[in-house]
């Protein structure tokens, strides 16, 4: 699925570039979504797409954030000090359209918004697939980025996520699961569960969690 943006900017950072593509509907808007991509891919992944597709049309801008390391053409992730520094330097032009902003972002994009997201004045976090440890590693747990975020909120996890399944989270975590999906939100065929589906329960429980907020 792909979906074409409104408008895209380069905001430069002390990190680099980077890159907002906005996605937006005639009627006003109550709140911006901004969305950021792993470590090991862009603003193409499933789930940001699918985002960019229905939330828009729902009430929401979306905006998904290419970090400079990415917009740069780097295969690989900086440190995660340095995917801080780019997010927070960014965050006033998502603050420009005058909404609330919602913070989010897919596994590592994901951490940065959880350990910025009360220094930035987010009003919650979208966490997809929150990279709870390292696949095999339950004794390295991030659970502390998580629960320290300091605003409410959403976790949207595969069933089989490798890097945490959603039983593995800490108890009271606002989750959602994505039945059979792994880190990326494929799921396998013989699980009769389309990939529309999947993306489908992801974007309801994402709306649903935003219009308890804003109505």
């Amino acid at each position: 699925m792909s979906t074409r943006a409104n408008e895209s900017e380069t905001v430069a950072t002390p990190a680099g570039d980077a890159r907002i593509s906005w996605y937006r509907d005639a009627e006003p808007a109550r709140a911006v979504v901004a969305v950021s991509h792993g470590a090991g891919g862009g603003i193409e992944a499933r789930d940001l797409q699918a985002l960019a597709a229905a939330l828009p049309a729902r009430g929401y801008t979306v905006a998904l954030v290419e970090q400079p390391w990415r917009v740069a053409g780097k295969k690989v992730a900086p440190a995660p000090k340095t995917l801080d520094t780019g997010w927070t330097a960014l965050w006033p032009a998502l603050e420009k359209p005058g909404l609330p902003v919602v913070a989010g972002g897919r596994s590592a994009g994901a951490r940065v918004a959880c350990r910025t997201a009360r220094e930035l004045g987010a009003q919650a976090v979208l966490a997809l697939s929150f990279p709870l440890h390292p696949p095999g590693k339950p004794e390295k747990s991030r659970a502390e980025e998580l629960t320290g975020a300091g605003v409410p909120t959403l976790v949207v996890q595969g069933g089989r996520d490798p890097f945490g399944r959603p039983e593995e989270f800490p108890a009271g975590t606002g989750l959602t699961e994505v039945a059979y999906g792994d880190h990326g939100f494929a799921v396998p065929k013989s699980a009769g569960v389309t990939e529309a589906e999947s993306m489908a329960v992801l974007t309801d429980a994402v709306v649903a969690w935003l219009d308890g907020m804003f109505g």
